[in-house]
């Protein structure tokens, strides 16, 4: 059987473009949740601060939050990002097994992705 390049190629970006689409979506939903609630507490305790509702006691304690807010979120879509390279390359390295097995004729068992450890 003869190995089609061209094909292997479309379904490769095929593959990439379903995991990327149904995560992007995923990332802009969440992000833009996420960003709103932490401009909402900025200005609540902009706002309390500059009314005096926020004393200089509690002040540290407010912005403390407001940094551990953005560091949660940035962590968080770290660990979304982290998933869909995962997924990414599981999809593309499926295709690309699917392909070399069809042209061979070997039942190809698909890989474990590779770790950073």
């Amino acid at each position: 059987m003869a190995f089609d390049v061209n094909q292997l190629m479309q379904d490769m970006k095929a593959a990439a473009t379903g995991v990327l689409n149904a995560d992007v979506t995923t990332f802009r939903g969440f992000s833009e949740r996420q960003i709103e609630a932490i401009a909402k507490q900025s200005e609540f305790v902009a706002v309390g601060i500059s009314t005096g509702q926020i004393t200089p006691d509690t002040k540290e304690f407010f912005l403390n939050s407001i940094e551990d807010m953005t560091l949660s979120f940035a962590k968080t879509l770290r660990g979304l990002v982290l998933v869909t390279i995962e997924k990414l390359w599981n999809a593309v390295v499926g295709v690309i097994w699917k392909a070399i097995s069809s042209a061979t004729g070997l039942v190809l068992p698909v890989p474990v992705p590779p770790t950073d450890s």
